[in-house]
């Protein structure tokens, strides 16, 4: 297959971000949702335990749970992981909860220059100048989509003040994540599911030492008290956190740091088709954001 398609295994990783980016479009829309019933800590906590479950399900299966691991390498995963999951994604769902995921999901473009430049930095990991410029046209367009204006806002100033607060926290908690997921392939020939688990634990860590520090006052598990919510709660960890992890780690081992997060800050883009699913309208603004953006998507995959 492979000799037919050799594009599929040249830009496996690259593949990989966008079709995490999909699922994690998919999965802000349901949070959003759980997001009611949950506080984001207890969000995160729980999503993160029902991935470990699944990603230790699989792995025990074949046999490489816990043989061979490298220490610096799990070492960078899971400070990857408190930094990314722990600190990114908890500020990620209080983004969502305060300013809605359009507004939530722009601050998290910013992830993938960041990404780039502490790329750059700290791994000594140069991009063609016609990937940056991939990186700025592709940004330009998900901008373009999603600070179109959707309606009017009943939150407080504070509230998104707050709000935007917790998505710029998200995007340079992604951003320092993925790199140092990044460095842990460079260093080590570790599979991307384990290292997805091993950044879970490093994420559920931060998590518990979280939640008595800030006295978590949200809503507790209990008002997960129906079947429906648990079967949401549970597609969603299963699309968005076991999948979308395990794709974003494969994109991280087989392409470029900030390019694989810049295609992962795509997942705005896929909005478009579920919202007109559920019956919104799109308005010609955002078609047009779209086509820039692939044409950006365009620039990573040829002129890299």
């Amino acid at each position: 297959m492979n000799d037919d398609f050799p594009w599929i295994a040249y830009f496996g990783g690259e593949l990989a971000a966008l079709s995490a980016a999909f699922l994690w479009a998919l999965a802000s829309v349901l949070y959003g949702r759980i997001g009611q019933y949950l506080s984001p800590l207890k969000m995160n906590l729980l999503k993160n335990a029902i991935a470990m479950a699944l990603a230790s399900v699989v792995l025990f299966q074949s046999g490489g749970l816990f043989t061979g691991l490298d220490t610096l390498a799990v070492v960078l995963l899971l400070l990857s992981g408190a930094v990314g999951i722990g600190v990114g994604d908890t500020a990620y769902f209080g983004a969502l909860r305060h300013i809605g995921a359009r507004r939530a999901l722009l601050t998290m473009i910013l992830s993938a220059p960041v990404t780039g430049i502490l790329a750059l930095l700290f791994l000594g990991e140069r991009l063609s100048a016609g990937a940056w410029l991939g990186v700025l046209i592709t940004g330009a367009g998900v901008s373009w989509v999603i600070a179109e204006r959707v309606g009017n806002s009943g939150s407080a100033t504070e509230r998104k003040s707050f709000g935007v607060a917790c998505g710029l926290l998200a995007a340079a908690g992604q951003a320092a994540g993925a790199v140092l997921s990044h460095a842990a392939f460079i260093h080590s020939n570790i599979s991307p599911l384990r290292s997805a688990l091993i950044r879970l634990v490093g994420g559920s860590v931060v998590v518990l030492i979280a939640m008595p520090l800030f006295k978590d006052s949200g809503q507790g598990y209990r008002n997960l008290n129906s079947g429906r919510r648990w079967g949401i709660l549970l597609l969603t960890v299963f699309i968005g956190t076991f999948m979308g992890i395990w794709l974003q780690q494969i994109s991280l081992k087989y392409a470029a740091a900030g390019v694989a997060q810049t295609l992962f800050a795509t997942s705005p883009l896929f909005v478009i088709p579920i919202v007109v699913c559920a019956g919104e309208r799109v308005s010609l603004r955002a078609l047009l954001g779209v086509l820039v953006a692939i044409m950006g998507v365009g620039f990573l995959f040829g002129l890299q």
